[in-house]
């Protein structure tokens, strides 16, 4: 079998992984250079956790995403998870903060209800006048995904994958086979995979009516030379509590201070509306202060834009056409997953049980 994995991300990186491990003759293609900045797992890091919140079924699939990570681990010969366990703040009854601490003990995953005063002896960049309780989970953590990206691409290529870096797929005929580069050149293929996160919609318009681009930033921030220690031992903060939809990821491995807001962000084609506005850093900032004490003090070093993919629902998607699979896991949430779903889609193509990759990466049991 001869299988086209189209898209560098983490989602298509790990399938050419799984598949290449497997002993399937891949091809590899992404339309710039791998790690992308442009895409969505171009990113310096990315958090891994368990809450979920309402989204139970992604929840109990973390224990086989920490599972395809290790195995990814001893493959590449390096460990890319920083594991400095995560916080969810709450900052008033009922918010994210709490309903995703409920959903840890629903579960019975491990955390520790912290309350304001103790939280902001141990993490003095809160602010005491607005946290109401922080609830820390030892299971999670950053994921260096530019380090990834980078080691995941070398092990394809000293394993027998053929990776194509700059190469944009203009037209894929999922009856035959073919695949058609932007710049001419055809090849036939037995399957192909369509894991071209936000540019899925360009190679696939069918789908245009259950997915649907966003673009969203990113800023880095420099604290107050006070803080800056606090910051470097941080758990990664997956809740910012209210209504701020906000995260963190502070200072690890010589990657900056990261804020980030669900709040921010707005539909667009990924190739439209990457360059930042002057406004976008103290727009993120503005979400999430409530937060954190200080605010003012903290400097604004950069802002990234980010492009994704969304379905309504947030759930993953994949479908069936011809000869193709179309995997779309990067509706914000999507990195931690990468492993996994890589592992899920390659045994797909192999076993032929559509049925059970759809139950898997759509997680609504």
């Amino acid at each position: 079998m001869r299988v086209a994995v189209i898209g560098g991300g983490i989602a298509g990186l790990s399938t050419a992984w799984a598949l290449t491990r497997a002993g399937v003759e891949t091809t590899l293609f992404e339309r710039g250079p791998i790690p992308n900045p442009l895409g969505a797992s171009g990113d310096h890091h990315r958090i891994i956790r368990r809450a979920y919140g309402s989204q139970g079924g992604y929840q109990r699939r973390i224990t086989e995403a920490y599972e395809a990570w290790a195995e990814m681990w001893d493959d590449i010969g390096k460990n890319h998870l920083v594991a400095s366990g995560f916080l969810l703040i709450s900052l008033h009854p009922g918010d994210m903060g709490e309903q995703m601490r409920q959903g840890l003990a629903d579960q019975g995953d491990p955390h520790e209800v912290i309350p304001a005063d103790e939280a902001v002896r141990r993490y003095p960049y809160l602010d005491a006048g607005n946290v109401r309780e922080v609830t820390f989970s030892p299971e999670g953590g950053a994921l260096m995904c530019r380090h990834i990206a980078t080691d995941l691409a070398l092990w394809l290529s000293a394993n027998g994958c053929t990776v194509r870096e700059n190469t944009e797929i203009a037209a894929i005929d999922h009856d035959s086979g073919e695949v058609r580069t932007a710049a001419g050149e055809i090849s036939g293929f037995d399957r192909i995979v369509i894991a071209a996160g936000a540019w899925a919609t360009s190679l696939v318009p069918d789908l245009q009516s259950v997915l649907t681009p966003w673009r969203t930033a990113v800023a880095y921030l420099e604290p107050p030379a006070d803080l800056a220690d606090a910051w470097a031992a941080s758990p990664v903060i997956l809740e910012t509590g209210g209504t701020s939809d906000g995260y963190v990821l502070p200072p690890v491995r010589g990657v900056g201070l990261k804020f980030g807001t669900g709040m921010h962000k707005y539909k667009s084609a990924p190739d439209e509306n990457r360059d930042v506005l002057p406004e976008e850093g103290t727009a993120i900032i503005g979400h999430i202060r409530p937060a954190f004490a200080r605010m003012d003090e903290y400097r604004i070093t950069n802002v990234v834009s980010c492009a994704y993919i969304f379905t309504r629902d947030e759930h993953f998607l994949t479908r069936r056409a011809g000869r193709s699979t179309i995997v779309s896991a990067c509706s914000g949430h999507g990195y931690k997953f990468g492993a996994a779903v890589g592992r899920r889609v390659a045994a797909s193509l192999i076993d032929g049980d559509d049925a059970a990759l759809t139950r898997w990466i759509e997680a609504r049991d």
